[in-house]
């Protein structure tokens, strides 16, 4: 399903900053991407494939430009942009995936985190991702009726939750 490109798109897409732009764009490439890649590969590969592209340097973690939490909020934001607005609708896994690749690839430690739930009989599962103990992409609040594993899905395979 794709969404009719309007001049109101044009002219907000038009007044984010630079980097704005860049991260939506990266956000609108990114999700049907991973839509297709964890399709084909599953999650624990999509994931290693993805830590392939984070930076190396000290650990595989940049320093943040500009404060954390500028830095985050703008990428939680273009990242939501990007579902709402972009070619194809996200998950949450893809959603979150995106997003926490995102913040690695600018310096921020986070965590992807996975929930499950038996709701009606049947299994239902949900992430999102988490920087120093703060939930950054679920702002319903829905990570909460959720069982989460112990384990966090942490950017480098040393950190441990």
């Amino acid at each position: 399903m794709s969404i009719p490109v309007t001049w109101n798109h044009l002219r907000r897409f038009s007044a984010l900053t630079g980097r704005e732009q860049r991260l939506f764009l990266r956000s609108a490439f990114l999700l049907p991407l991973l839509s297709i890649i964890l399709r084909r590969s599953g999650f624990r590969r999509t994931q290693e494939r993805l830590k392939l592209w984070l930076p190396v340097e000290t650990g595989g973690i940049r320093p943040v430009q500009g404060t954390a939490e500028t830095t985050i909020a703008m990428t939680v934001r273009m990242v939501r942009a990007a579902v709402k607005h972009g070619p194809a609708r996200a998950t949450c896994l893809e959603e979150s995936l995106a997003l926490w690749w995102l913040l690695g690839r600018q310096g921020v430690p986070a965590q992807l985190r996975i929930g499950i739930r038996k709701e009606t009989g049947k299994f239902e599962a949900h992430a999102w991702v988490e920087c120093a103990g703060a939930t950054l992409n679920d702002p319903e609040g829905l990570h909460f009726h959720y069982t989460a594993f112990d384990e966090s899905f942490p950017l480098d395979s040393t950190e441990v939750p």
